[in-house]
């Protein structure tokens, strides 16, 4: 069998290259769930019951997706959805 260059570590140099990937990936999913919890938080104050009815399900979903990934722990995201949908619900209710 054909020795490559690089030798005994080129596992070591494709999980670098992977990590490099994921730590890109997993920057910007922080970076999205933190803007849309923001986004949410302002709406419940402005009590602005139609635009928090189309942001609370792309903000579950996206903590859902970062608990999926690893990227949260699963009980932390399940915390921030449970949380925040009482106050969703709160504010929903009371603009009807």
């Amino acid at each position: 069998m054909a020795r490559l260059k690089t030798g005994r570590h080129t596992s070591a140099l494709k999980a670098h290259r992977q990590s490099l990937r994921h730590r890109t990936l997993n920057s910007r999913r922080a970076r999205q769930i933190k803007s849309l919890t923001k986004e949410l938080l302002r709406e419940i104050e402005k009590k602005n019951a139609s635009r928090i009815q189309e942001l609370f399900p792309q903000f579950a979903s996206s903590w859902d997706r970062a608990a999926r990934k690893g990227l949260v722990h699963r009980r932390t995201a399940s915390r921030k959805i449970s949380r925040l949908s009482r106050k969703v619900r709160a504010v929903v209710a009371s603009s009807i």
